[in-house]
């Protein structure tokens, strides 16, 4: 098999992975792509290495090797963010990337919001989050 097989497919992956994440707002749509990447550099690796080791006799196998820690790495990545995601969503209620930065805490400097209207104290809002 040519080295350009996985290479375009590699490229088509690490594409559509790309779009994914600057196009998708949901959170764990961004995670999935940016796991559709990790794969599409994982199947780089491997194919490189292949075609690297049919010109020499001791080959290392190196690719491979950093394919089995890009994989360990995406699963710790995908795990802590999936748990940030899950918390986020508790207690905000959207998995939402925009949403969530509109949402985001100003200064506290100013005792009004943009309405003009009183900030409530964060004993308040315990309150009437509870």
């Amino acid at each position: 098999m040519h080295l350009a097989y996985p290479a375009v497919l590699s490229a088509l992956l690490f594409s559509t992975g790309l779009y994914g994440v600057l196009a998708r707002r949901n959170a764990i749509l961004v995670l999935m792509s940016v796991e559709l990447m990790l794969n599409a550099v994982n199947l780089n690796l491997v194919a490189f290495d292949v075609w690297l080791s049919k010109t020499a006799q001791d080959t290392l196998h190196s690719g491979q090797a950093l394919t089995l820690f890009t994989i360990a790495i995406a699963a710790a990545e995908i795990g802590i963010g999936l748990a940030i995601v899950l918390a986020v969503h508790r207690n905000r209620g959207t998995a939402d990337i925009d949403k969530l930065r509109d949402a985001a805490e100003t200064d506290d400097d100013s005792e009004t919001d943009d309405s003009g209207a009183a900030r409530p104290e964060p004993a308040e809002k315990a309150e009437a989050t509870a």
